[in-house]
């Protein structure tokens, strides 16, 4: 329909009167479709549950302050102290069930106050909502993928210590171990360590509890595991083939010199594609009782031309080799490992949406059960977010080659913007709870889908 200009334009030259008044109005009115999530699944009840060996009782239990701390990164906020922007919103109230907020102090004692025993309960919570959701979905194959990232703090922090870090040379850091399901791109557990410690250190026995976990809940299904170089080694290897894991590990071949001499001495390279071609072998280094399948990928490529540049001047470009070797016990074809270990890349994706979304780098206090319970909230917030979406929307894909989610998930940032900030105002015409939003007409039918299929769920 055309409109006129009449009906298009209007003046408005007049700076508005400002007032602040208690009108019971929220900026977030989107958060009661987290508050239908938290009451369908019994979030606050099982927070609680994890404090109970805690003998001090305080105003705000720790429950509380934990279920603040996913609130508030729900909401997009990163420091502590951004809690008084929000700390007379109604709506942010009734999701806690608090008529106040507790003050940044009182939330920085509470989480000094925690201790390793909180952060295993934490942990186990966590876990248990992942496995929750495998079990339900009841999946045939699992893909987990372990990696560490690194989490910097400017200042001294219990726990942390100055190891490898690329970007922020020098300084002290976490780096957890992280294990995600990457048909939910969910982080299904995590392990917290000190910066310095290598990537593979200690990690056996935290990739054979994972993978006990899940077999725990889905016997039946087929497990697979993704790894990078660093987690290369005999004890690994073995204990995954012997748990009836599927695996790729990428393989520091510069480090073995007879790997290193099979792949230059190699005459005959079959075709994987145009740039690609491969060969593979049974092999073992020299300290390992047991051979395994290597697969060697020899990829062309463009070197980086370094000379001055002279655009008059014809430059041909000159093509050189990189090498990739995976070893595997997967009995498909080399196509088929290649694209099934590219997949691990969609974990970087993971870690990015933490750190830029739920402000999983934010390193809030001096104490490591501190620090590690902000961790644990980042973790839930994302975990809670994704749990939601599966709730409300059917699968969009099978399982493809490369393991991506059977979901087309929405990030925390986007369902933030079209939802969770939504101006509303609390009322009670003739007794009843009314929140009252602007008539939007794509904000009502997402909105009223969520609670709908929440509503059904329970």
């Amino acid at each position: 329909m055309k409109c006129s200009k009449a009906a298009t334009y209007r003046k408005s030259h007049r700076i508005p009167e400002i007032r602040f008044e208690d009108q019971k109005l929220t900026s977030f009115a989107g958060l009661v479709v987290y508050q239908a999530l938290f009451t369908r699944i019994g979030l606050k009840q099982q927070l609680s549950g994890c404090f109970r060996h805690l003998k001090v009782s305080p105003i705000f239990g720790h429950h509380v302050v934990v279920l603040l701390l996913i609130v508030h990164l729900l909401l997009g906020y990163r420091r502590l102290q951004d809690v008084r922007y929000y700390a007379d919103d109604p709506m942010v109230h009734r999701i806690l069930g608090l008529k106040r907020l507790p003050d940044v102090a009182t939330v920085s004692r509470s989480l000094a106050a925690l201790d390793a025993a909180s952060v295993a309960n934490l942990r186990c919570l966590n876990r248990q909502r992942v496995l929750e959701q495998l079990g339900i979905l009841g999946l045939a194959r699992i893909t987990l993928d372990f990696d560490g990232s690194v989490l910097s703090t400017g200042r001294f922090a219990e726990g942390t210590a100055v190891g490898f870090n690329r970007k922020k040379k020098g300084q002290r850091s976490y780096y957890p171990l992280f294990c995600t399901v990457a048909q939910t791109g969910q982080v299904l557990d995590l392990w917290h360590r000190p910066g310095n410690v290598h990537d593979a250190n200690g990690a056996k026995d935290f990739i054979f509890a994972c993978v006990r976990e899940i077999k725990a809940i889905l016997p039946r299904a087929k497990i697979e595991a993704r790894m990078d170089s660093a987690f290369f080694s005999d004890e690994i290897v073995n204990m995954l083939d012997a748990a009836g894991v599927e695996f790729t590990i990428s393989v520091p071949f510069e480090r073995f010199a007879a790997l290193k001499a099979l792949i230059e001495q190699r005459k005959r390279w079959r075709r994987l594609n145009g740039q690609c071609r491969f060969f593979d072998t049974d092999w073992k280094p020299a300290k390992w009782d047991a051979r395994y399948r290597f697969v060697v990928i020899r990829s062309t490529n463009r070197q980086q031309y370094k000379g001055p540049v002279q655009l008059d001047l014809f430059i041909p470009y000159e093509y050189g080799y990189d090498f990739k070797v995976i070893v595997t016990n997967k009995p498909v074809s080399v196509k088929k490992v290649l694209g099934f270990h590219n997949g691990r890349g969609a974990q970087e994706g993971v870690f990015a949406e933490l750190k830029s979304q739920t402000q999983m780098d934010y390193i809030p206090t001096r104490t490591k059960a501190g620090n590690q319970t902000f961790l644990l909230a980042a973790v839930l917030a994302h975990n809670l977010n994704r749990e939601m979406q599966m709730l409300c929307y059917k699968k969009m894909q099978n399982t493809t080659e490369k393991r991506a989610p059977l979901w087309h998930f929405e990030q925390l940032g986007t369902v933030r913007r079209k939802l969770i900030q939504r101006a509303g105002r609390l009322t009670r015409p003739q007794g009843a709870l009314t929140l009252t939003m602007s008539a939007n007409p794509a904000v009502k039918s997402e909105l009223l889908h969520y609670l709908d299929t929440l509503k059904q769920a329970v």
